[in-house]
């Protein structure tokens, strides 16, 4: 990951600020993290994830979505 990195400032404008490119490596670091969980079959269906959040709005008093 870190060769990678190191091209973002390269792909961004170049008027981009330091916390941009801290957002970029921040924003590509979750998405690799999500493929790498996917790949691993770390997954839930939507159901399942609809179900859980129902869940956990009813525990907390709210009517869920």
């Amino acid at each position: 990951m870190k060769d990678k990195d190191s091209k973002v400032p390269e792909s961004l404008p170049e008027d981009c600020t330091f916390k941009g490119i801290q957002y970029h490596l921040y924003v590509r670091e979750k998405v690799e993290a999500g493929i790498q969980a996917i790949e691993a079959g770390e997954v839930i269906s939507e159901d399942e994830a609809d179900r859980r959040i129902t869940e956990w709005l009813e525990s907390l008093g709210r009517n869920p979505l």
